[in-house]
């Protein structure tokens, strides 16, 4: 009879992290970091509970510290260690569309319908349907050669073509020995490869450990390239598509106090970007908004597709009552689903709600593991960890020729809406578009509530090309204008709180009502009106030329109370023209009276102190 293996045993626990110690002799099993492994709790065992999960974070010699994914209840010294020998991964399959999950990728409906809503310690349950049968149509036929990552066919899943993969682990090329069409299970063979070292089953599904990026060993191989990113990402909203656009591929972060409404703003945005796969992680949220999420996504019409807005959407859910160490890891589960629909050719959308609540779980491991703090108590990690979650954002050229995006969006909840605290300002060091939420223009009922004086974007030049192509020559030009028109109106709005409005001239007065009109009609919108809610891009075209064409002409008023009722009147006649389905009859009564009343109040050449510099010619 064979020895059995010698097993780690717990020798210290403290709160969720747990101190191993492996026992001396060659037949121990080395333990590596990110490792997995089960704790069985021996006074637990009595009572039917299965084996905490865990993950070992630092090795030294042979004890090792490892956090566990659950309540440490009942864990005691000496109680015995499984090690897996794996890294903490996620299965990638046909089926995760439409599907909630933890941060350890189980599905929480159908833990939920098998075990209630409280769920009992160290359960688990397969990611994909195990029963759900697909029906697989080969791309490949047999003795063709395969590499990592390539097409070996494709199943339907919704309304997405669903890519399945030669491994992404394989070392090198393999011949196709067999493949076989039909209905299977994500767990049944469909192919055989030949590797050179032996034969390797292939099924539809395979697993990839979450702290990895899905393509660097085909960074390595030269399978995929990273594209510049040259495509904004539509989100339909007017402020960000204009003002500080995004790029397809691209990284973003949306900070802001509570109550700004970053919520709203991230479920909208989820809604109407123009992506195929939308990955929403709820890291360490209050449990209320994410049964907001939860209850509101399913019954949202897909504007794309017309089905349920849930069809293309995953959702990973750790709110702030579920433990830290699974909270510290959704954020790399919804990053490698996020990575492997990319690789499908796919644009994907992942919104990590809130990197504060990820970072703040890091904070409380490194303080239990005794590592020298940072500012405010954070690792001195933690900047470089920041660093390596947005880099994993990007668009691929995968080994078919397809293009692929992955945008990465995070917001950030800074304690007082302090944007100096060190998450924000990491946050901030590598992503290349801020917008920025103040809770001054929340407390107004400004939607978005986005700051347009404190946001900036380094894409807009780097799109310039494709807005002149698409939207107007020109473009980015008069968007820096009417952007410096914001900041020159706060200045006069600054003044008038000093002076008030008899210290400044009717020259700046009709300057602070421009940027007014520009803010109101243009930069907020009606988030609950069903026209206002969403704006195409031909739309927002529209309207910022009319508005640019407005503003940037001079005015003759006889006082400042003229100007005042003038502009208040534009606004009017703005607010109903957002509101107004576009090329309707209304719609154009609206632009007609528009053009009228600006018209009547132009300046000719050389008026008095109401003027402002001539329009620039509009291509």
């Amino acid at each position: 009879m064979a020895e059995e293996q010698p097993r780690p045993r717990v020798v210290a626990v403290q709160d969720v992290l747990v101190t191993l110690e492996q026992p001396e002799g060659e037949a121990a099993a080395p333990m590596r970091k990110n490792e997995v492994i089960h704790v069985h709790p021996r006074r637990q065992e009595a009572d039917g509970e299965a084996a905490l999960k865990g993950e070992i974070l630092r090795v030294n010699g042979n004890r090792a510290d490892a956090q566990i994914y659950e309540s440490t209840r009942g864990v005691s010294v000496g109680d015995p260690v499984t090690q897996t020998g794996e890294m903490l991964s996620v299965s990638l399959g046909p089926g995760l569309l439409g599907r909630v999950f933890d941060g350890l990728q189980r599905p929480l409906q159908g833990l939920a319908d098998t075990h209630g809503t409280f769920l009992p310690r160290g359960v688990d349950m397969p990611a994909l349907e195990p029963k759900r049968r697909w029906t697989f149509q080969a791309t490949v036929s047999r003795g063709q050669h395969v590499g990592p990552g390539d097409h070996l066919g494709s199943v339907r899943e919704g309304t997405i073509t669903h890519r399945v993969f030669a491994p992404f682990d394989l070392d090198g090329e393999a011949e196709v020995t067999w493949i076989e069409e039909g209905a299977f299970t994500v767990d049944e063979p469909i192919a055989g490869l030949d590797t050179g070292e032996g034969q390797r089953t292939v099924c539809m599904s395979q697993s990839w450990p979450v702290r990895t990026p899905l393509p660097q060993q085909l960074f390595k191989r030269r399978r995929v390239k990273r594209v510049y990113p040259e495509t904004p990402l539509a989100t339909t909203i007017r402020l960000i598509d204009t003002f500080f656009p995004v790029a397809k591929g691209g990284t973003a972060c949306i900070p802001g106090p509570f109550g700004a409404g970053k919520t709203v703003l991230q479920n909208l945005i989820a809604r109407y970007a123009d992506v195929d796969v939308v990955v929403i992680v709820a890291c360490g949220e209050r449990a209320g908004e994410v049964v907001e999420t939860l209850t509101e996504l399913p019954e949202l019409t897909d504007p794309r597709t017309g089905a349920s807005l849930m069809d293309r959407t995953v959702i990973v859910c750790n709110t702030s009552s579920m433990p830290v160490a699974a909270r510290e890891s959704s954020i790399y589960t919804g990053l490698t689903i996020g990575e492997y629909y990319r690789q499908m050719g796919l644009d994907v959308l992942v919104i990590a709600d809130s990197t504060s609540r990820w970072a703040q779980a890091m904070r409380e491991t490194s303080g239990r593991l005794e590592e020298i703090p940072g500012e405010e108590a954070f690792p001195a990690y933690l900047d470089s960890t920041i660093k390596a979650v947005y880099e994993r954002a990007g668009v691929l050229e995968t080994p078919h020729g397809e293009h692929g995006s992955l945008t990465l969006m995070g917001t950030v909840s800074p304690a007082g809406g302090n944007f100096e605290e060190p998450v924000t300002q990491s946050t901030l060091a590598s992503v290349k578009a801020f917008l920025g939420l103040s809770s001054d223009r929340a407390y107004k009922r400004y939607y978005p509530a986005i700051d347009p004086l404190i946001s900036w974007t380094r894409y807009r030049d780097q799109l310039r090309a494709w807005y002149d192509a698409n939207m107007n020559t020109g473009w980015t030009e008069r968007v820096q204008r009417m952007a410096k028109l914001l900041g020159e109106g706060e200045d006069v709005r600054q003044m008038m709180e000093v002076t008030g409005e008899e210290g400044i001239t009717l020259g700046d007065y009709v300057t602070y009502q421009k940027a007014r009109l520009l803010d109101f009609v243009y930069l907020q919108q009606d988030a609950f009106d069903p026209v206002d809610v969403s704006v195409p891009l031909d739309r927002q075209r529209e309207i910022f030329e009319l508005l640019h064409k407005l503003l940037t002409r001079g005015y003759s008023f006889d006082s400042k109370a003229d100007a005042r009722e003038t502009f208040t009147r534009l606004i009017q006649l703005f607010t109903n023209l957002n509101t107004t389905e576009r090329r309707s009859h209304r719609y154009g009564e609206l632009l007609e009276q528009i053009e009228d009343l600006a018209n009547k109040h132009a300046a000719g050449s050389g008026e008095e102190s109401g003027e402002t510099e001539p329009a620039e010619a509009a291509s």
